[in-house]
């Protein structure tokens, strides 16, 4: 379905420690279907130019991230969310989840506001995810989120990755499923290498695991796919040092933020290798610097899995207000992407 002129679309700007979130208010043609998946289904099928025109550029740039609140369909839900970036769209965003926290309150999406935290019920696709906001009676402020189960899917497995030699990975669901590695094992040290080597190195991971490796999730449809490389500084023991961090997903779009959805796989890879214990919380660093905490809460389990719920920690920021449009001869304005 092409573009259906005029163009006129309403966001709200946020970031969560760094990683960009541009809140989709109006401006998008309804989308049809009866659950969430449903909804995604038909906005990538349907109506797939919109997140182009909104993730690239000129209005966003290669690294760009997105939502659109939609109607939930589990019923304990405030709302439900799509999410997108540079390639497609996403089962589980963290960063999303932490800054959509203060914006469902600050834009009067939930009904009950109590304090010192009021509890906000989002339906991600990878299933329902709680947040808590801290709510003074005034303002928000920091925002927790308890995860969906994560467990380790394949702990330890080797694979050849094309240019960089032998590797060894974890494979862990958090929302999504990752491939968590050392930095080291590239011999790339996640502070001191570039940013373009770090991402050179995590996305041919991604991509020849994508290729080799089969991923089945026992309860959620529509996950079971590798959605990125997790890079850290190795720091897996339990220690109050910050542990550094870099998540590339998608198509090599680097999150500024230590990642909600990677931080919860790491928390949980770090307890199912008896690094950390229940309510051990760890600090971990992003690439913009800023922080999520992060611990296990409970064991559950996942189809034949143990599993954990995690909770993460941080802070989104509102940064602006944006109005976008589009002529309709402008067929570079409709998105293109420059790395």
């Amino acid at each position: 379905m092409p573009l259906t002129f005029p163009v006129k679309i309403s966001t709200t700007e946020m970031h969560t420690a760094g990683e960009p979130l541009r809140i989709v208010e109006s401006g998008l043609p309804e989308l049809q279907g009866a659950t969430l998946l449903d909804k995604i289904n038909y906005m990538r099928n349907n109506l797939d130019e919109y997140r182009k025109l909104l993730m690239w550029e000129p209005r966003g740039h290669f690294d760009m991230y997105g939502v659109l609140l939609v109607t939930p369909d589990i019923e304990s839900c405030d709302f439900a969310c799509i999410f997108f970036h540079n390639e497609g769209y996403s089962t589980m965003c963290g960063h999303a989840v932490i800054a959509l926290g203060r914006y469902a309150i600050e834009k009067g999406l939930i009904k009950t506001i109590t304090s010192p935290e009021t509890q906000v019920n989002i339906q991600c696709p990878c299933g329902p995810v709680t947040a808590y906001v801290t709510y003074d009676g005034q303002k928000t402020g920091a925002v927790r989120f308890q995860s969906v189960p994560c467990f380790v899917f394949k702990p330890d497995l080797a694979v050849e990755v094309p240019g960089y030699g032998h590797i060894t990975v974890d494979i862990v669901y958090g929302g999504a499923f990752y491939a968590i590695v050392p930095a080291g094992q590239y011999g790339l040290d996640i502070r001191e290498s570039k940013v373009s080597e770090l991402r050179a190195a995590a996305g041919a991971t991604t991509d020849i695991l994508r290729k080799q490796l089969e991923l089945s999730h026992p309860e959620t449809e529509g996950v079971s796919f590798v959605y990125g490389t997790i890079l850290t500084d190795g720091n897996d023991d339990y220690s109050e040092e910050i542990t550094d961090t870099m998540c590339v997903f998608a198509e090599r779009e680097v999150d500024r933020s230590p990642c909600g959805s990677g931080t919860s796989s790491r928390i949980a890879l770090q307890y199912f290798k008896s690094k950390v214990n229940v309510y051990q919380s760890r600090t971990f660093r992003g690439p913009s610097g800023d922080v999520f905490t992060a611990k296990v809460v409970k064991e559950v389990n996942c189809g034949k899995y143990r599993a954990v719920v995690t909770e993460v920690k941080g802070h989104g920021y509102f940064c602006g207000n944006s109005t976008f449009t589009l002529e309709e001869n402008d067929v570079t304005g409709r998105g293109f992407l420059l790395q």
